[in-house]
């Protein structure tokens, strides 16, 4: 099978990603193997090809918001049979049994591990998974739709659920690429009033079509103050500017993995009067439920760009460019194996 591997971590400018030719993965006892039909290209895959995350596994295969059919299954698999739709996600694997585990935080787990980080992910033909960890996927809607639902689309799920948006509230999204244009979509229909700040002309062109109330600069103070924030930008210096465009009791929730430098805090300023501050912490496996769930209830629908599997590069240079607004989306053409 064809499968791209970070050999060298470093800017994509210099090519860090190399297509290869590798076996085709045999599952393990509780595991699938799927053939990867689409992929969604996340700002993660990014920061794993340019070193911004450290190294878990070398010549990793990026990628974990894919798309397939079930291929094969392990003996220990009941779950799940061949030709099953599923879709694969970041959290790949806890350990079930820690204080975080069992009382439903696994998320933090700190055996936890990582499709596209730990494992191989889906910028490949093929690809495994713990069944587990796999989400059963409807009919109705294509691969390309669907496959940024399952990182970029959960992810901004938590980060509005930790945002703690009264009903009715008023929420700011710093940032508007993949994530942000999905979870805008349901806070929306959940009743928010939602403003943009963003510095891409065109994002903030989508923002305003999708229904929000205002679209302005990532640095431009909002309209009204705010109940609620998302940080989807990995810039460090917004975090202050957005926690002053919070109202009395506002939270802000920063939704990135990976996050430039905080400047200083003021503490009268940014902080006082009962504003909060929450990191976002990968996903819940019930987290991805309730999304997929809610997606389906609301037609939430990511904008998507679609690239063959041959131009992930391209593809990742594109969105640390800002060239598109919404998702890109790897595309793998090939019919699987007998």
């Amino acid at each position: 099978m064809r499968a791209w591997e970070v050999i060298r971590p470093g800017p994509v400018e210099g090519e860090p990603l190399r297509l290869v030719r590798r076996p085709v993965p045999a599952p393990g006892a509780d595991e699938l193997l799927v053939h990867v039909r689409a992929c969604g290209v996340c700002r993660t895959d990014l920061h794993v090809a340019e070193g911004d995350l450290p190294v878990h596994c070398p010549r990793v295969t990026p990628g974990h918001e894919a798309v397939g059919v079930v291929a094969a299954t392990g003996r220990a698999v009941d779950r799940f049979t061949v030709g099953d739709r599923v879709g694969v996600a970041w959290l790949r694997r806890t350990d079930g049994t820690c204080g975080y585990c069992l009382r439903g935080a696994e998320n933090l787990c700190p055996a936890s591990e990582y499709t596209g980080w730990d494992a191989d992910g889906g910028y490949a033909e093929y690809t495994t998974v713990p069944a587990a960890f796999a989400y059963p996927l409807p009919d109705g809607v294509d691969d390309v739709a669907l496959a940024p639902l399952l990182c970029a689309g959960i992810i901004g799920y938590r980060a509005l659920r930790r945002a703690a948006l009264p009903p009715g509230g008023r929420l700011g999204l710093y940032g508007f690429g993949g994530s942000a244009h999905l979870c805008a979509q349901l806070a929306l229909a959940e009743g928010a009033t939602v403003h943009v700040l963003t510095r891409d002309p065109a994002a903030r062109r989508l923002a305003l079509g999708l229904g929000a109330a205002s679209a302005g600069g990532a640095y431009d103070e909002p309209p009204e103050p705010l109940d609620s924030a998302i940080l989807f930008a990995p810039a460090g210096d917004l975090v202050p500017v957005a926690l002053r465009a919070l109202d009395r009791g506002g939270v802000l929730s920063v939704a990135g993995i990976h996050l430039s430098d905080v400047p200083p805090l003021r503490y009268e300023s940014d902080l006082f009067y009962e504003k909060q501050l929450r990191s976002v912490t990968a996903n819940t496996r019930q987290d991805g439920r309730e999304f997929l769930e809610l997606a389906a209830r609301h037609s939430i629908r990511a904008t998507t760009h679609a690239y063959p599997l041959e131009q992930a590069p391209q593809a990742l240079r594109d969105l640390k460019e800002g060239r598109f607004e919404g998702a890109a989306v790897l595309v793998n053409e090939h019919p699987p194996q007998g």
